[in-house]
C-alpha cells in the first residue's frame, strides 16, 4: 500500500497534510457515526462524474440536516483543487480517490466538521478479480430497511456492514458479502451494487432498498448506449445462482466480476461477454484501460 499520510487534505478551511487530519474523539462523527460522505475516483488525473457524488452528498446532507457551511460549488472546487495540489504524486500511483466527508461537529447545533481527502488508488485490493473472479457470499446479516435508514444516504452507521464482512469470511475468506433486505431481496454489498446477467438481459435491484450508486448508474447508462437491455426490479438469491453473469459496480474497479456466490461457480465462462463488453466501452468513455491499468500498478502480470 502506497503511502500517503503527506498527501495534501482540505480539513476545515485550511490544507494540512493528512497526517494532521484529526477529528476529535467528542465529534458526533465519532461518537454516534453523525456523518456522511462519498467517494469519487479520477481518470488520468481528471475527477470521474464528479458533479454526481457532490450532487449525492448534498442529498445525503438535506436528509440528515447537516449543514456544511459550504455549496456544492464550492465542495466541487475543493476537490477538484484537492486532486491538483496531489497530481504530482500521479505517475506512482497512477490515480486517487476522491473522499470528502461531512460530521455534524461536536454538538447536534454544530459547527460541521468538513473534510476531503485524496489518496492512491488502491489498485492492490481489486485488481485480482479481473482475472479471477471475486467471491460473493449471500449473508444473513441484512441491509437497513428505509424504516430505520434509508440505504439511499451514504453514511457511517455501518455496523451492519461490519458484521456482514465478517460473516462472509467466516464462510470463505475470500468472500464478499452481498445482503438481503427483509423480505430476502437481493439489495447490495458493502459499497457496490449489484447486477446479474440472465439470457442477455441485465438486471440490478430497484433502489427501493440500496444506495443510488453513481457506479450503478454508469453501468446501466453504458448498457442502454449499447443495446443492451436493463431491467430494475426484486431479485432473489435463486436468481443469482441460476445467472449466466455476476458482477459487482464500484467505484474504484468499476465493473468487479464475480467467479462464484456461496461457493457455486456463476455462469460457463469467465469473464462474461456482457461483463466483458460492459468493461470495454466503460474504458472507452474514460480513456483509461480499466484493466490494465489495475493489473499494471498491482504488479499483476495478465
Amino acid at each position: 500500500m502506497k503511502d500517503y499520510q503527506d498527501y495534501t487534505s482540505y480539513f476545515n478551511g485550511e490544507w494540512v497534510p493528512y497526517s494532521q487530519v484529526m477529528v476529535p474523539p467528542h465529534d458526533r462523527g465519532f461518537e454516534v457515526a453523525d456523518v456522511v460522505f462519498d467517494q469519487g475516483r479520477t481518470f488520468n488525473g481528471v475527477p470521474f462524474r464528479l458533479e454526481d457524488h457532490i450532487s449525492r452528498l448534498y442529498r445525503s446532507l438535506k436528509y440528515m440536516r447537516i449543514d456544511s457551511g459550504l455549496s456544492p460549488q464550492e465542495m466541487t472546487e475543493i476537490c477538484q483543487e484537492a486532486v491538483q495540489r496531489n497530481d504530482h504524486r500521479r505517475s506512482e500511483v497512477g490515480d486517487f480517490n476522491i473522499n470528502p466527508f461531512v460530521t455534524r461537529g461536536p454538538s447536534i447545533e454544530g459547527p460541521a466538521t468538513v473534510c476531503v481527502i485524496v489518496k492512491p488508488l488502491a489498485f492492490y485490493t481489486f485488481a485480482r478479480f479481473y482475472i479471477d473472479g471475486a467471491h460473493g457470499v449471500i449473508v444473513k446479516t441484512r441491509s437497513y430497511s428505509s424504516d430505520i435508514m434509508d440505504p439511499k444516504v451514504k453514511h457511517h452507521s455501518r455496523a451492519n456492514f461490519v458484521l456482514a464482512e465478517l460473516e462472509a469470511r467466516d464462510i470463505d475468506p475470500d468472500g464478499l458479502p452481498i445482503m438481503l433486505d427483509l423480505g430476502g431481496n437481493i439489495t447490495e454489498g458493502i459499497g457496490y451494487n449489484v447486477f446479474l446477467v440472465k439470457d442477455g438481459v441485465l438486471k440490478t435491484p430497484t433502489d427501493r432498498n440500496v444506495l443510488q450508486g453513481v457506479s450503478r448508474k454508469v453501468v446501466i447508462e453504458i448498457a442502454g448506449n449499447l443495446g443492451i437491455p436493463v431491467s430494475e426490479e426484486d431479485l432473489q438469491p435463486y436468481d443469482i445462482y441460476t445467472a449466466d453473469e455476476v458482477f459487482f459496480s464500484r467505484t474504484s474497479p468499476r465493473i468487479v466480476p464475480l467467479s462464484k456466490v456461496d461457493t457455486r461457480p456463476i455462469g460457463g465462462q469467465f469473464p462474461g461477454p456482457i461483463t466483458q463488453h460492459l468493461l470495454a466501452a466503460h474504458s472507452e468513455m474514460v480513456g483509461v484501460d480499466i484493466v490494465d491499468q489495475a493489473l499494471h500498478y498491482a504488479g499483476i502480470e495478465a
